[in-house]
């Protein structure tokens, strides 16, 4: 975003190096009532400009700029109180204009875009189509379709004629050129006129009244004077006297006496950089900047509910691409901040001149921010990638270390300028944008830019903040607290704010199954992969990590809900936000910490302070849990986020009465529709009635469900035994076959030697992926494949997913494989009831099929099975190989005090069938511990078995079979 610093906490000063050869300046003090003179080459509007006071509500302080002495121009006059009715100020400016003197630094042009219609709609989902090609550059062009052109209210006559709005003194060959402050003899200091102050922050909160929290002094520190006020008429009119005044050649002569000789954007451009670099010459602008557009007015028509406007005006007031509209829009995690953050959520408006400047700048909290020129001259931006936002901070001090050993905080500050020429010879890349009317300017995340004006425009710009933006915030506030910089809201908020949403639209999406525009763009961000899952996990093993740290010795107490709604609350020591977690002690209730300075709060005994949380770590991890899918952690937070926002509970009941209506017209549907709408189970999916090509006989589909009829086309209702209503599955154990077949083994995994990582009937790897042809959940017409996994869920063991290969963002997660295809089952009915207006009691081939996991999963599947035994060469996973040593001998093990027919229906010990050796072997078996049994089996089956065992054994049998 454009911005221009108030001085006192904006301030920011620059020098660049010898090799720069930078210009000493000097100035003399007339009394102040006296008027400065205009030297013979001085471009200086504030020379016969006096200095508007600010009243009260502008909480107004001071500051002085100290260029040396004995420079040859005139100082700049800094008690100025004009009345409040006076007539702004007309420019006395000599022609200096030679073209030959020109600095256009020479840089690459960012990106333009040029949005269709249907681009146009969303504005979020437009600016993450270009992410990926224009964030390399930090900032690009954006020109919407020529249609849209929406109209301007600040060119109506009560305001463009009649509203005034102050404006800044700049002086533009002081942004880079100048000594530091204290370097400067005091008494040559020159005055300087009272300045607005806003604190630290460039941002204010909407609170009726200004922010006061800062009572730092800006004396000491270079920053812009308060000018006059003007009117838009007033200002238009200044601009085009100042720019036909200073660009005459120096002869005096125009390039046509009968029009007006008007500069291009290059000459303007060289011009500008040829007093920043050089500063010969002392040159003097106006600007109106951060303008608040609820005081002067907004250059968009502002939406009103009760208000009679045009359709035209309706489209343009509601639009997503309205500032006043931009920062709340669904999808921008600034819609959960509630305060109207001028700056941030509230636009600002910015008037300008030519040669008015905004200085290299990065965004508050990193955000995105979005500038569209109203009217007017072009503006001319430059850029810097985020990525290259370090590299940018540490060239700065480089070139400038007088500046900042005196200023730390000197990039905070918006009032230094460093020619792109000199930051590309320091291997910064830096891409330039001419910005004209009717279009926007994006800048991305941690993007340093800056420019200057062209001549007179009005221009407006605000923050957005989609969710891939999270990621930079949370770099932005830890920054801060490092720093101990004042944020301008609180990060905490919006994240957690965001996972509220998503995970309510993952209920209703649950409920409903209707996946509208809004439902889809929080459904893309979640899952295991997804950015809003990574950014709240990413905090959460954050928080972890401090309350780790803090150890056993704090007490815990819940935070109470409204413990931030009436007052912002801050660490005392480094300003981080307190709205996830806060400490404190008895000693002093009312001052708090946070975690990584919670040691440093006072120094009482550990007994008598306290933590508070808003959400324990447990219920944290849940709300990750939720956000990667988990059906009972989606619930439980749909619950709590209904609970907390009134206006969705309207909402949830629409959509539970819509699932119950659904549900109950299915049931009550007539047969005749039912049979009209009848599916069938085959071999290429949930198929309809009428298009179910049915098999020769014999032919089998998949997973054991069959169909067999004639070669022709007829209705699954009467000829065919498979239809949804009373489908049935063929033998169970010839389905299991025909899956135990189907199952393609991707990646065996690890072996993880830990009770958990095994069972009975299956070795469970780690890193194991096989895939399977079943039907699918999203259209059970057809066919697909489904990846199964087995991931490592730490101390909770195995984690199995199964997700749809084509969607991988489809997927079902549990500790248990069964459960974990039982949800694909249970959600496969759902999908298949939706749509054929069935119950759920009539699916009984797919209630067969819900105790297969292990099957799907391919653990019963025999080069499955090899392939996992041979991880585990040395029978380290006890449970499963006792098990499996058991059946070898053909026999199971059982419990203490079973009966002895149990024996009998297993094949026992007292089978008369049997033969000899194998009945008293089992006999023997029986009574071995499974410890002995797997010795056993390794004895007699492993490497080291040989003959003399083998005889050892037999004769031992011979033995067993003489003794009574």
């Amino acid at each position: 975003m454009e911005s221009s610093a108030s001085p006192a906490a904006e301030s920011k000063a620059m020098e660049v190096d010898s090799e720069k050869q930078s210009i000493k300046r000097d100035s003399s003090s007339p009394g102040p009532d006296s008027t400065p003179p205009s030297p013979k080459k001085v471009a200086s509007p504030a020379a016969e400009s006096l200095a508007m006071e600010v009243d009260s509500e502008k909480q107004s302080v001071k500051g002085d700029s100290s260029p040396e002495p004995d420079s040859e121009k005139q100082e700049i006059k800094g008690d100025r109180s004009p009345e409040p009715d006076s007539a702004p100020p007309s420019p006395k400016v000599s022609p200096k204009w030679n073209p030959l003197e020109a600095c256009r630094p020479s840089v690459d042009d960012a990106p333009i875009f040029y949005p269709t219609n249907e681009d146009f709609e969303d504005p979020l989902a437009y600016i993450e189509k270009l992410r990926s090609r224009a964030e390399l550059f930090g900032i690009c062009r954006i020109v919407p379709p020529v249609a849209w052109k929406p109209p301007c209210p600040l060119k109506e006559k009560e305001i463009w004629e009649k509203s005034k709005f102050p404006t800044r003194i700049q002086l533009i060959d002081l942004l880079q050129n100048r000594e530091p402050i204290q370097k400067s003899p005091k008494s040559k200091k020159r005055k300087r006129g009272r300045v607005s102050k806003v604190g630290y922050s460039r941002r204010r909160r909407d609170s009726g009244s200004d922010d006061d929290d800062s009572t730092e002094d800006a004396e000491g520190k270079f920053g812009f004077q308060t000018g006059p006020d003007f009117t838009l008429e007033e200002f238009q009119k200044y601009d085009e006297e100042f720019k036909e005044s200073y660009f005459q050649l120096e002869n005096g002569s125009k390039a046509s006496e009968n029009k007006k000789f008007k500069p291009k954007v290059k000459d303007i451009e060289g011009e500008y950089w040829r007093i920043v670099e050089q500063a010969t010459d002392e040159v003097e602008v106006y600007y109106g900047a951060d303008l608040e557009t609820k005081k002067f007015g907004s250059g968009f028509p502002k939406y009103s509910p009760d208000s009679r406007k045009s359709l035209e005006e309706h489209q343009y007031s509601t639009s997503g691409w309205n500032l006043n509209n931009l920062s709340r829009l669904p999808g921008s995690v600034l819609s959960f901040e509630k305060c109207d953050i001028s700056g941030v959520i509230v636009p600002w408006l910015y008037v300008g001149m030519c040669f008015s400047t905004f200085c290299w700048h990065v965004e508050d909290h990193h955000l995105y921010s979005l500038n569209y020129l109203h009217t007017g001259d072009p503006k001319v931006w430059y850029g810097i990638p985020g990525s290259h936002a370090a590299s940018f901070e540490n060239a700065m001090k480089k070139l400038l270390p007088d500046l900042f050993e005196e200023q730390p905080d000197l990039l905070h500050q918006l009032v230094t300028q460093l020619s792109p020429s000199i930051l590309k010879e320091q291997g910064i890349p830096v891409y330039r944008a001419v910005q004209r009317s009717g279009e926007f300017i994006l800048t991305f995340p941690k993007a340093y830019h800056s420019g200057f004006n062209c001549g007179f425009n009005c221009a407006e710009a605000v923050n957005v903040a989609p969710v891939d933006w999270l990621v930079h915030g949370q770099d932005a506030v830890e920054g801060y607290s490092k720093q101990r910089r004042k944020s301008s809201l609180s990060h905490d908020k919006l994240l957690l704010g965001a996972a509220m949403e998503a995970i309510y639209y993952l209920w209703e999406l649950a409920v409903t199954r209707k996946k509208t525009p809004v439902i889809a763009r929080w459904k893309r961000v979640c899952s295991e992969d997804g950015l809003l899952t990574k950014a709240v996990k990413k905090r959460v093993e954050m928080e972890a990590e401090r309350l780790n740290q803090l150890g056993d010795s704090y007490r815990v107490v819940k935070m109470e809900g409204d413990f931030d709604i009436k007052r912002e609350r801050e660490c005392f020591l480094c300003f981080y936000d307190l709205h996830l977690s806060a400490s404190s002690c008895k000693c002093s209730p009312n001052r708090f910490a946070c975690l990584t300075h919670a040691k440093d709060l006072c120094s009482c005994e550990s007994k008598g302070r306290f933590v508070l949380l808003r959400h324990t770590l447990d219920e944290l991890r849940s709300l990750v849990r939720a956000l990667e899918g988990y059906p009972d952690a989606i619930e439980a937070w749909a619950r709590i986020s209904r609970d907390q926002n009134p206006s969705r509970q309207q909402s949830a009941k629409e959509a539970l009465d819509f699932k119950s209506s659904t549900s109950c017209s299915k049931s009550r549907g007539s047969s005749k529709t039912q049979q009209q709408n009848n599916l069938q189970l085959g071999s290429g999916g949930l198929q309809s009635d009428k298009e179910v090509q049915l098999k020769q006989d014999g032919d089998q589909d998949v997973h054991g469900i069959t169909t067999k009829s004639d070669e022709k086309k007829v209705a699954v209702k009467s000829q065919n035994p498979h239809s949804v209503s009373d489908v049935g599955c063929s033998e169970p154990d010839a389905a299991t076959n025909r899956l135990s077949h189907s199952v393609e083994l991707l990646k065996s995994g690890s072996l993880v030697v830990k009770k958990q990582w095994c069972s009975k009937q299956a070795i469970y790897s780690k890193g194991f992926k096989s895939r399977v042809k079943f039907i699918s959940v999203l259209d059970p017409t057809k066919l697909t494949n489904y990846i199964s996994e087995v991931l490592d869920a730490g101390l909770a063991g195995p984690l199995f997913r199964v997700s749809l290969e084509e969607c991988p963002s489809e997927n079902f997660s549990n500790v248990s494989a069964e459960k974990c295809w039982q949800m694909v089952i249970q959600r496969l009915k759902l999908e298949i009831i939706k749509r054929c207006d069935q119950p759920a009691s009539s699916l009984t081939a797919l209630q067969a099929l819900e105790s297969i996991g292990l099957e799907m999963f391919g653990f019963l599947s025999p080069h499955v099975i090899q392939a996992l035994e041979a991880l585990d060469p040395k029978h380290q996973l006890e449970e499963y190989w006792n098990q499996k040593t058991a059946k070898v001998f053909g026999v199971e093990l059982t419990k203490e005090g079973e009966k002895d027919n149990d024996d009998k229906e297993r094949g026992g010990a007292s089978d008369p069938s049997m033969d000899r050796d194998t009945r008293l072997l089992r006999g023997l078996l029986k009574k071995a511990t499974p410890e002995e049994l797997a010795m056993m089996h390794g004895l007699l089956c492993g490497e080291t078995r040989n003959t003399e065992l083998q005889e050892e054994l037999s004769s031992l049998v011979d033995k067993m079979e003489k003794s009574p």
